[in-house]
């Protein structure tokens, strides 16, 4: 029997005020009337608390968007669960802020694309810069644990330490630096976002150096991009090993880029119990263990560690969802990736990537993000 999973990832909508041009959302987004109700996420994270699962990461889209957060905040603190909103902070005032943390919010994860302001808001499709840095002045009169997201690529990569120093005034227990993964939209974006390799290495030494000075104070996790790593990473901890996924829809899935892989079916909560989807479902059994492998992971003493990689990584790259991951050096498809590099360090001018705004974005974003202003909690 598979141990139990140690958290859930809520994904409660899709409806987002920012357009990233590294959105990793689905391109097909979930209609706001056909999102999970507030009593099906409740009844959701009972069922998470009774399976043994310690964390609920909410997150989107933006899961601001539903008026009914402080209530699931609630909900799943009552079942148990350590509370994590990964945000944007539109829509976040200092009142609906405490009224979250007063329903339970043990942590939050506030993102921000730059260090400056013109940068930031044009990466983010947004003018939000000013509001994200007021709100963290807020998170700070309270006693919640506050980690700063700042995802890197080849737009702002160059100054990395400048936007470290600025993480450090905002004074963060963490802060996570994270290079993009290339799906959604990321991928179609991937050439003006993936950075040269001279790029790469003026990266690490900033952080590097940054760990040092930060010692003791705040603590920071940082994500190469796994293109120019030796071996991939270990995906959500391994296919189907740590985490469950539940989209907007009530689909529950071992990571959230798993639908891309055609041929596949996900259970929905509104059918199944997260315990029987868990421990029977066709989808989560695919990929666990080692019996589906392909050489050269099955004989390699490093699928223990990665696990193969991305299932949906080596899908959108290779064709196999089966496949090594493309970014492993050992792969049969690695020239996919060293293609990729090779571009990415031949390239002499920057590219402009593309806003995450989409007909069907748009059309959600009218239906629904702004709910909140006309009808707030």
């Amino acid at each position: 029997m598979t141990p139990n999973p140690l958290a859930l990832i809520a994904e409660i909508t899709h409806r987002c005020p920012l357009h990233c041009v590294y959105c990793s959302n689905p391109l097909e987004l979930a209609a706001v009337a056909s999102e999970l109700s507030t009593a099906e996420w409740l009844d959701t994270f009972r069922q998470a608390g009774k399976l043994g699962m310690l964390h609920a990461h909410f997150t989107g889209g933006e899961p601001l968007a539903r008026n009914d957060l402080t209530e699931l905040i609630a909900g799943a603190r009552a079942a148990g669960l350590y509370t994590n909103l990964i945000t944007s902070g539109i829509g976040l005032s200092e009142t609906r802020l405490k009224a979250l943390i007063d329903a339970g919010l043990d942590h939050i994860q506030l993102s921000f694309q730059d260090s400056r302001e013109a940068e930031a808001n044009w990466i983010a499709g947004a003018k939000a810069h000013a509001h994200k840095i007021e709100l963290s002045k807020q998170i700070r009169h309270h006693k919640i644990a506050f980690t700063v997201n700042l995802v890197v690529h080849r737009q702002n990569i160059d100054h990395l330490a400048e936007m470290i120093a600025f993480i450090e005034q905002l004074a963060p227990e963490r802060m996570e630096i994270a290079h993009t993964q290339y799906y959604g939209w990321a991928l179609k974006n991937r050439s003006a976002l993936l950075p040269t390799r001279v790029q790469l290495d003026k990266a690490v030494d900033a952080v590097t150096a940054a760990e040092k000075r930060l010692a003791g104070r705040i603590r920071i996790d940082f994500v190469v991009p796994d293109y120019y790593a030796r071996f991939p990473k270990a995906c959500m901890g391994g296919w189907g090993r740590k985490l469950m996924l539940i989209n907007p829809l009530g689909k529950v899935l071992p990571c959230h880029a798993a639908e891309v892989i055609p041929g596949m079916t996900f259970e929905n909560i509104r059918e199944r119990t997260l315990e029987a989807i868990w421990q029977q479902s066709p989808s989560f059994q695919r990929f666990r263990g080692e019996d589906w492998m392909l050489e050269p992971c099955r004989s390699c003493d490093q699928r223990t560690v990665d696990f193969g990689g991305c299932r949906c990584q080596a899908f959108l790259l290779a064709g196999n969802a089966a496949a090594t991951d493309p970014a492993c050096s050992l792969a049969t498809s690695h020239h996919i990736v060293e293609a990729a590099l090779a571009e990415a360090n031949a390239e002499t001018k920057m590219s402009q990537p593309v806003a995450a705004s989409s007909f069907v974005q748009l059309q959600q974003l009218a239906e629904g993000f702004w709910n909140y202003r006309t009808n707030p909690e």
